[in-house]
């Protein structure tokens, strides 16, 4: 029987990936959630991709944009990190996922001065950078002279559902504690929690998440397979930890190709220990 166990679909709240990427296909709570965060008022979005996937080379890293939408003339980019990778682990995310947004523009014929502006916003329910905020928002500021700004259209905002500071919008902060587990506190987040009470009995929708967790389970075991077989077929202790790394290597790919994670989400998945990890990572 194999080991790889996912949530439960009984179990899956606002913060579990798959159930925010439902969420927020709904156009009026993605809408409103931009606007409230941002301030600001769009006048509409659409969708670009449900769930937009990059990966230009075979042996590249691939990576889920949870949310990918354009409104007005920018690209937002809504992600939910479950994961606490650390600060830095983190800002080198973010800064991944910009440059594959400008590829992916790029790649469709744009002109470097035709890049549009984008705004990626990570969704924590932790905290960051040892500070209080709800809010940290990131552009490019020449240390020289803090008044003068790059004007990149690159923009990197992180929220912490952990933060203390009154910083965010009455709304925001609704969604923040509902990411904590707290009640549903106004009419917006109360939306949130019957759409996803309703999505629960959605047949078609329970049928898919077992798709999806049989998917991620086979890649997990498939992986697990190989490498035991390699280490039996070689008899011996180096063919057995031979084996063992390109088993491990097979459901690190197999588990990024099927849900494009990246390696360090594939190996937190398999739950490797850090040496492991060390060991493993400049091989992918």
């Amino acid at each position: 029987m194999s080991g790889y166990i996912i949530k439960p679909w009984e179990e899956l709240t606002i913060t579990d990936d798959y159930m925010f990427k439902l969420v927020m296909r709904h156009k009026r709570f993605c809408k409103h959630l931009i606007e409230k965060i941002l301030n600001i008022r769009i006048k509409d979005i659409h969708y670009l991709e449900e769930e937009k996937s990059f990966k230009f080379k075979y042996d590249s890293k691939g990576i889920r944009l949870d949310v990918y939408v354009e409104g007005d003339d920018t690209i937002y980019d809504i992600e939910m990190q479950v994961r606490n990778y650390g600060d830095q682990e983190l800002a080198y995310r973010s800064r991944y996922y910009q440059s594959m947004i400008d590829m992916d523009s790029l790649a469709r014929g744009a002109l470097y001065k035709e890049l549009r502006p984008s705004i990626i916003i990570f969704l924590c329910p932790f905290a960051l950078f040892d500070k209080e905020r709800h809010i940290y928002t990131f552009r490019n500021i020449c240390q020289e002279d803090k008044t003068l700004e790059l004007h990149d259209g690159a923009t990197k905002i992180f929220l912490s559902s952990q933060g203390k500071a009154n910083d965010v919008a009455p709304d925001v902060k609704a969604f923040l504690d509902y990411m904590n587990g707290l009640p549903a506190a106004d009419d917006f987040i109360k939306e949130i929690d019957a759409c996803i009470n309703e999505t629960k009995t959605n047949h078609e929708e329970r049928v898919s998440y077992m798709t999806y967790e049989m998917k991620m389970r086979e890649a997990h075991d498939d992986g697990r397979a190989e490498g035991r077989a390699e280490g039996r077929a070689e008899g011996r202790a180096e063919g057995r930890a031979e084996g063992r790394a390109e088993g491990l290597l097979v459901a690190i790919r197999n588990l990024m190709a099927a849900q494009h994670l990246t390696a360090p989400e594939a190996m937190d998945i398999l739950a490797l220990p850090e040496d492991t990890k060390k060991t493993l990572l400049p091989q992918i």
